[in-house]
């Protein structure tokens, strides 16, 4: 083994050491917060949600682990050539210009590297345009700068939700923290029906694995299932002018009785559609007898009237009589 090929296997091995150790010694770096940014943290959030779960497989199990390799093997050759090929190691420089084989590896490996991630790729999106039947239905809309937050299904209405100010807000939650949460039940399938009203903004939410552009004139769906109850933090994501970083989100996952509670405060109703189905099929069979009344009353008036009769010809008959002549 030459000097050139030995130092570069010292040099490989450090680094596939350090890498090694700073994989392994990462999640003591810093304990992450689940719904919330963690200081020092260098990982993804904690995911709270099934799509944030396969967004977590495949960056840590499909992008990283290639992304690692490629770079490893491209240090690995710019080592190798440096020492190599230098002008001390090679005085003669080659006399060759290409290599067939060569560029055919380095144009077919990258290809079928490209097909594999691609795989999981759709696979991933797939998971985030195949919504479950949704449970609850809560429309988004970005505002300059606040949003809003209205429940269709339950009946309430929109209301805005602001930055809580710098003097109420714990300091760790400071441009976190939001006065009026949006407010979902724990293990429903929550669909967020996301716009805006003036610029584009963008809903991110990293514990559920969500970002979603809000466009003015335009309705997008995203969906989550948050798995925990507690409060989980998002931002708007999308530069929307002077006071963007002032846009968060905060929402809070509780169970379904504090669920129901909170939309009674808010002046809703959790059977909103059941209400409304029985009242039109109160107002329907009430409205059914009085048209039967009606439709009786008119045949009986209908049998009551007399029925018209055709005038007897009698005085065209005595018109036509002779008339006898006086008697002289």
């Amino acid at each position: 083994m030459g000097m050139g090929t030995r130092a570069m296997a010292r040099i490989g091995g450090g680094f596939a050491a350090t890498a090694l150790a700073a994989f392994v010694a990462a999640p003591a770096w810093a304990q992450d917060l689940l719904g919330q940014p963690t200081p020092g943290g260098i990982d993804l959030q904690p995911a709270a949600a099934p799509l944030k779960h396969e967004a977590i497989f495949f960056h840590n199990v499909v992008l990283m682990p290639v992304i690692t390799i490629i770079t490893l093997l491209v240090l690995g050759l710019l080592i190798w050539i440096a020492i190599r090929y230098n002008k001390k190691a090679n005085p003669v420089p080659a006399k060759w210009s290409h290599n067939t084989v060569i560029e055919v590896i380095w144009t077919v490996v990258p290809v079928l590297i490209l097909v594999g991630i691609s795989l999981f790729s759709f696979r991933l999106l797939f998971a985030y345009h195949d919504m479950p039947d949704p449970d609850l239905t809560v429309k988004v809309t970005g505002n300059q700068w606040n949003w809003a937050y209205e429940y269709p299904d339950q009946g309430v209405a929109e209301y805005i939700s602001n930055m809580t100010p710098e003097d109420k807000a714990p300091a760790h939650l400071y441009r976190l923290a939001a006065d009026e949460p949006m407010v979902v039940p724990v293990g429903k399938t929550v669909r967020l029906l996301v716009t805006a009203s003036d610029v584009i903004h963008a809903v991110a939410l990293p514990a559920f694995g969500l970002k979603t552009d809000a466009v003015p004139g335009r309705v997008n769906e995203t969906w989550f299932n948050a798995e925990k109850t507690g409060i989980y933090y998002g931002q708007c994501s999308e530069l929307c002018g002077v006071d963007h970083a002032f846009m968060p989100m905060q929402i809070n996952v509780v169970t379904e009785a504090e669920f129901a509670a909170w939309v009674a405060s808010k002046g809703g109703s959790m059977t909103k559609k059941a209400d409304e189905a029985a009242a039109a099929a109160a107002a329907a069979t009430a409205a059914a007898p009085a048209a039967v009344v009606d439709d009786a009353a008119a045949s009986a008036a209908a049998a009551a009237a007399p029925a018209p009769t055709a005038a007897a010809p009698a005085a065209p008959a005595a018109a036509a009589a002779p008339v006898a002549p006086a008697a002289q």
